[in-house]
Formats: C-alpha cells, structure tokens, sequence
C-alpha cells in the first residue's frame, strides 16, 4: 500500500469532509480559528482506546482554556462510534462531546498517514497532530496500538506552542507550565535585556534564561 501523503511538521494539514459521530464535519470548519488535536485509533470497542477517549473528553475545560478542539478517528462506522461512546461515558464516568470520524474507505487514514504497512495493513496506528489556527502541523507523534497516549504530555506541549508562539521563547527539557524558560540564540543579550524585563540569566552566551513572560 501506498499512502497519498506523509504529514511532516510545518505542512498545511489537508482538509476533508467526513462523515462522523456528530453528523458531517468539514475539518476546516470544525476547527475555525481554534487549534486542533487530531488523534487516530486502531479500531472501535479497544480498551486502550476506550481509556483515551475517556480522559480526552475529561480535559474538555482544559482544551477550551487554550481555544483548542479535539477530534478523533476511527476505521469503523457511524453507527459503531456512537454505541461505542455510550461504552465511554459508562466506563469512564464521563461524556465525550467531540466528535470521532468514521473513516471505513480509509481515505483520510491514509492521507495523514495513520496507516503503516509495517504495524497493520487495514488499522491506524496510534498517531496524533496537534495542528495551529493557520492550519499548521506542530506535532505529530505516533505510539504503538497497545501503548496508550499520554494526554497531560499533550497539554504541556501546546502549553509551550502557544507560548512560543506569543513569546519568542523556547522551552527546555522536562518544562512545566511557570518554569523558566530559554531565551532563542537569535536574539541578543542586548535586546533580550530589554524584551524581558523580569530578568537574563546567561549560562553560557548560547544558554539564557528568562522567568515565563506571561505569568
């Protein structure tokens, strides 16, 4: 099998319409100006699956305090999605609101390349995107199907995105929402003084610190 596409970081994420657990979702629409998480899952009624959607739908708060949408995928039907998500909500003392794609003909699996050959010819493997207001890829990550994913990883990385983003900032290992964090190479002592009043403290010329700018 060949796939259409491999998604890499900094790719416009394609759009596709779809039919899904909540009716006809246009992916661009769906998202509007929001950031998006889309994440694959091997196959419906799959108790590692069950688990993510589960504490998925509990970070619903979490998700919207950084204008974000979740939205997931699975190989099988409407019909089987929305049965499986009564499952969900029973199981694990939840209610999943976002909606999970039904991709029977495959096609956006293999146009996000959530098919590989190697794992399994017909199911997704466990990949996820998170994907910014202009439509761009910033993370993809794929675990294996009897891995489950770590969601509260998911958050600190779009915590550091947006932060970047807004800041011209970048993040150091193990970085925690109000550590400190890393002052970019291509800004100057000089002017990285006067971006950030709270404070420079060089390491090395190429290793500075500053407190978190938005706290």
């Amino acid at each position: 099998m060949q796939n259409i596409m491999s998604i890499k970081l900094g790719d416009i994420a394609p759009n596709f319409q779809a039919e899904s657990s909540l009716g006809d979702i246009n992916f661009y629409n769906y998202l509007g100006d929001s950031w998006g998480i889309l994440f694959s899952h091997p196959a419906d009624y799959t108790p590692v699956c069950t688990t993510e959607l589960g504490y998925t739908a509990k970070l619903q708060t979490e998700f919207e305090k950084r204008n974000t949408k979740a939205i997931a995928l699975s190989v099988d039907g409407v019909e089987d999605h929305q049965n499986w998500i009564k499952d969900i909500n029973e199981t694990q003392n939840t209610e999943v609101l976002f909606p999970i794609i039904a991709d029977k003909d495959r096609k956006i699996s293999e146009l996000y390349d959530f098919i590989h050959p190697n794992a399994s010819v017909t199911a997704t493997v466990r990949s996820l995107l998170i994907i910014d207001p202009e439509k761009k890829v910033r993370l993809i990550i794929t675990y294996p199907a009897s891995t489950g994913r770590n969601f509260n990883e998911i958050l600190r990385v779009l915590d550091s995105l947006q932060l970047v983003d807004n800041y011209q900032v970048a993040t150091p290992v193990n970085w925690e929402s109000g550590d400190e964090v890393i002052i970019p190479p291509t800004i100057s002592t000089e002017d990285a003084r006067k971006k950030f009043p709270k404070g420079v403290l060089e390491i090395k010329p190429y290793l500075r610190y500053t407190p978190q700018p938005n706290i």
